[in-house]
């Protein structure tokens, strides 16, 4: 059957509604917090040359043949897709994309969210992805299909070569009087493209060796300033300053953060705070562990790489060069792990090697209660003195719901801890290293909180109806803030109460936020600043580090210290002086 051929007002109509739809699908926009796509009433630039291109074609044959239209459908498709990708990644992350380090990392993304009671939400997503694909494809198809129909009237080639035409000059007109293109123009996947090949090539360059890292800190001197206290650094899994700074986010975890404050006081310990710049948001969190343990900038994901290559010194080594058994404690390393031997760890300590024997608590495994738990009865020698002691702790038992701050401020204050550790004992000092889990996205499942923390030492940590009924807990990636504030809530809960009852008196504790949580928690537009937080019973310690920048209290100042790794140098002399 022969197509009925087209007027002029039909050829104009068709090829202004396939420009619509087109510039429509390559220039939207993302509907923060969800993964959906928004409209947004910008240019895409990339549409004009395709457009041109057949508009050239018809000028020059008077039909565009059906080979180059299927080609331009399938091109059309996929830069559809890569636009999609590169407004909503960092809606949701909170940075761009970074295909050589994030694709690697895929098929753990994919088996955290299938993980038991979400694998039919993971297939449900993959079916729906793969039919969305399919629809698209038709969609742009169809929009091509009538471009090559209207670029065989004049009208139509008119229209299209005008539309090509303004949107490169208009495009040219923002550089040469240098107005930001941004609010004009979308995004291109070409720039995208072009980002991920430098990224790629700087990533598997060698050229330019080792001194691309730049200096480090000096790793010298001694750590006579903590007179053989132990060592704890907590890397707080997504504690950004989002928690300080989003009113909605603080008032739900003042009463928590409160009962912390007071237990540090009661317990003879005072803290002090300050912010930094993590060189990550949203994830990667490695990125932040070697920032600090390196003393160097690890902002781009290839400079990891090429540091794991080197024989750089770490804070690790530090302080095993002054007499310090040395402990990475990582409940979320479940595979092999080779660069873990970067750091010069004397134990290394993953999933397997805890020692954790109760049944898996979600995708993580170990809740982050009873990681410290094992450390504290492995390494720092203790058992749990007063855990029959309720009074003490931070809850009733229970898991922390999502319905607002469960939470209340006891108005009795908790007791003082009581070492484990006899006095006068002959103990090499530990330093410990701990990133936490329970608080990583998608903050599901949430674990009970446990008064008795002998309990978490056994094989029956946890009950089964406890894991069930935990991971039938729906997880929403599309609205994460009520998870994401029972998990903090829950990770200030077991540190006030080690902190109380249960901590070697003369603990050095650290705790760092590694960066801050998901875009859909944190917001748009936030900073990558995180808390950190120095809590000690030796004064003239932490007066070191107030004469650095940081101030009485869990509250840090607004401004920055600096990035993640100017810490390094201050733990450094901060560690070593005596004055």
């Amino acid at each position: 059957m022969s197509r009925a051929p087209q007027t002029r007002i039909g050829a104009l109509a068709s090829v202004a509604l396939a420009l619509g739809v087109l510039n429509l699908l390559l220039a939207h926009g993302n509907a923060w917090p969800t993964l959906w796509p928004a409209a947004e009433w910008r240019l895409a630039l990339e549409l004009a040359p395709a457009v041109g291109l057949i508009a050239a074609w018809g000028v020059l044959s008077g039909r565009v043949p059906r080979r180059l239209q299927v080609a331009l459908a399938v091109l059309g498709t996929l830069w559809v897709v890569l636009h999609y990708i590169d407004v909503t990644v960092p809606a949701v992350l909170g940075r761009h994309i970074n295909v050589y380090w994030d694709a690697p990392h895929l098929g753990a993304v994919v088996r955290m969210g299938g993980r038991d009671g979400l694998s039919a939400q993971v297939l449900l997503g993959l079916l729906g992805g793969m039919l969305g694909l399919a629809l698209l494809y038709v969609l742009v198809c169809r929009c091509v299909a009538l471009l090559a129909r209207g670029a065989e009237h004049v009208a139509g080639r008119i229209l299209m070569l005008t539309f090509a035409g303004a949107t490169l000059a208009l495009w040219l007109s923002h550089g040469l009087i240098g107005r930001p293109a941004a609010h004009t123009f979308a995004p291109t996947v070409t720039g995208m493209l072009a980002e991920q090949y430098r990224l790629l090539s700087t990533a598997l360059s060698r050229t330019a060796g080792a001194e691309r890292l730049g200096p480090g800190p000096a790793f010298t001197g001694t750590l006579a300033g903590l007179h053989g206290a132990d060592v704890l650094i907590v890397f707080a899994e997504a504690y950004g300053a989002v928690t300080l700074d989003r009113p909605d986010i603080a008032r739900a975890l003042d009463s928590h953060r409160n009962k912390l404050a007071d237990a540090i006081t009661a317990s003879g310990r005072q803290v002090v705070s300050a912010r930094l710049v993590s060189p990550t948001f949203g994830g990667a969190s490695w990125l932040a562990h070697a920032s600090l343990l390196s003393g160097l900038d690890m902002r781009d994901p290839s400079d990891y790489q090429l540091l794991l290559t080197t024989e750089r010194p770490t804070l690790v080594r530090h302080f095993a060069a002054n007499g310090y058994r040395t402990v990475g404690w990582l409940p979320g390393i479940q595979l092999p792990w080779p660069e873990g031997a970067f750091y010069g760890f004397e134990r290394y300590a993953d999933a397997a090697r805890i020692g954790y024997t109760s049944r898996p608590f979600g995708f993580w495994r170990i809740p982050d209660q009873a990681s410290m738990a094992l450390i504290h009865a492995q390494e720092f020698g203790g058992d749990f003195l007063g855990t029959g002691d309720a009074s003490a702790a931070p809850s009733t038992g229970k898991a922390p719901t999502n319905a607002g701050d469960s939470g209340t401020t006891d108005s009795a204050s908790p007791p003082r801890p009581r070492t484990t550790i006899p006095a006068g004992a002959a103990r090499q000092p530990r330093l410990i290293v701990f990133p936490t889990v329970t608080t990583h996205a998608p903050f599901r499942a949430l674990p009970p909180y446990r008064d008795d923390w002998t309990s978490l030492l056994g094989a029956e940590a946890f009950t089964a109806d406890e894991v069930d009924a935990a991971e039938a807990e729906p997880t929403s990636w599309s609205n994460p803030l009520p998870a994401y504030l029972a998990s903090m809530r829950y990770q200030f809960d077991w540190l006030t109460d080690y902190l109380a009852r249960h901590a070697p008196a003369n603990l050095v504790t650290i705790v760092i936020g590694d960066h801050q949580p998901i875009g859909s928690v944190s917001g748009p537009d936030q900073p990558w600043d995180v808390p950190v937080h120095v809590i000690a019973s030796n004064p003239a310690l932490l007066e070191r580090f107030e004469s650095a920048g940081f101030v009485a209290g869990l509250r840090p100042p607004s401004a920055p210290l600096g990035p993640t790794h100017a810490l390094t140098p201050i733990l450094i002399d901060a560690f070593g002086r005596t004055d």
